[in-house]
């Protein structure tokens, strides 16, 4: 699944750069999304993230598309693949400005982990 985001000024750090806190809540904002369409009668929370490593600058008026794919289901969580391009960047000269996998937990209301209840046809 495929998520827009757009790099607004108050986005942006002293060095011209975007914050990378907010690279950090957005992938988990949009996986998250992700996680309850594809699993809808779930209640997800985030167990971790991997590789956060900055690699390329984000600036200030980039359109960021998040491609968020489905890597591994398991009984009680599940992991997506996240990446990051810039939208505005020709197709053929787009560079991948991020990548990170995230895994969620099915929980219950009291917070134990519950297998994932699969979507029925």
């Amino acid at each position: 699944m495929n998520h827009h985001k757009l790099v607004l000024p108050e986005h942006i750090n002293d060095q011209g750069n975007l914050f990378g806190g907010y690279l950090l809540k957005w992938i988990d904002e949009f996986a998250y999304i992700t996680a309850s369409l594809d699993y809808p009668t779930n209640r997800f929370v985030t167990v971790s993230l991997d590789n956060v490593v900055f690699k390329e600058p984000i600036n200030c008026g980039d359109i960021l598309c998040f491609i968020v794919a489905e890597e591994k289901l398991g009984n009680t969580s599940v992991r997506y693949t996240v990446t990051v391009l810039n939208e505005r960047e020709i197709v053929e000269n787009r560079k991948t400005l991020f990548q990170t996998g995230i895994t969620f937990v099915n929980v219950s209301v009291e917070g134990e982990k519950e297998p994932i209840r699969r979507k029925t046809a």
